[in-house]
């Protein structure tokens, strides 16, 4: 089952995962290489920017199981300099966590000045598994859409860049990755007895996406959704999505040389800056 934006009322679109979409695959392994160093280095530059400049963005992955939120992330982390990044892992509250309000615990993973945070799954997981598995109840779950819209606006109102992605992939496809997990000692611990469960309500989770998608694909924080059902062809375009949306209003032209550096390096390196146009 495949995917495709529609036109809404509220914003001129609506995300669904529901209708089809052609999309091309990258069948070259050169060609996706090549792709995949352009835009890891184009990433690179805006990581660069962001600290220079003392900005901070967050990055949502949410997905179907096996729809590579994992080898996503390590495409995009591979390249950048591990002091300006962190990427937190979501699974179920801690003990300490219980009994608190569920945005609790991402409220002290945001980002600091100058670096981007990734959450690999994240804080709609009440509007998706909670409401699904009936970890929280129905009132509960239906006044998270706007907690999460404020608490994204809250964001957005401090100057955080919240870039939100969603990988899709089709039943059939993810049943060819967890048969491949499941007979891949090296991968096999990959699947777990949630994720058939999950699969097994598999239309619930449909229904929970399009109402997430409907509910919260909002002006300062919009949803992105890519196409997960090529690997290759996922992994470039969740880097070019970030490229665009993070440099989206940001200089990401490098900062002027500190004239003290180099007056330093030609009096005690004996080195002098050779001058760019």
């Amino acid at each position: 089952m495949n995917i495709e934006p529609k036109l809404s009322v509220l914003l001129n679109r609506q995300i669904t995962v529901k209708a089809p979409l052609e999309h091309p695959a990258l069948d070259d392994k050169k060609a996706y290489r090549r792709a995949l160093k352009y835009w890891q280095n184009e990433l690179l530059h805006v990581q660069q920017a962001y600290y220079h400049q003392g900005r901070r963005a967050l990055i949502v992955f949410e997905g179907w199981d096996a729809a590579g939120k994992g080898g996503a992330i390590r495409r995009i982390t591979e390249r950048l300099d591990p002091r300006g990044y962190q990427v937190f892992p979501i699974s179920a509250p801690k003990d300490e966590e219980q009994g608190r309000h569920y945005l609790y615990r991402f409220y002290n993973k945001l980002p600091k000045a100058g670096t981007l945070t990734i959450f690999d799954r994240s804080y709609y997981g009440r509007v998706l598994v909670e409401r699904v598995e009936k970890f929280a109840a129905q009132s509960e779950w239906q006044r998270a859409y706007q907690e999460i819209n404020e608490f994204e606006r809250l964001l957005h109102d401090d100057n955080v860049k919240v870039v939100k992605l969603f990988l899709h992939i089709s039943a059939e496809e993810q049943l060819k990755r967890f048969e491949e997990r499941l007979n891949n000692p090296y991968k096999r611990w990959k699947l777990t007895e949630e994720d058939i469960r999950n699969r097994n309500r598999r239309d619930d989770y449909e229904q929970a996406i399009d109402d997430m998608f409907a509910r919260t694909d909002t002006q300062q924080a919009p949803w992105n959704l890519v196409l997960g059902e090529h690997k290759w062809y996922t992994r470039v375009e969740v880097l070019k999505t970030l490229v665009r949306t993070l440099s989206d209003g940001v200089d990401t032209t490098p900062p002027p040389v500190d004239t003290n550096v180099v007056r330093l390096a030609k009096e005690h390196l004996g080195i002098k800056h050779k001058r760019k146009d």
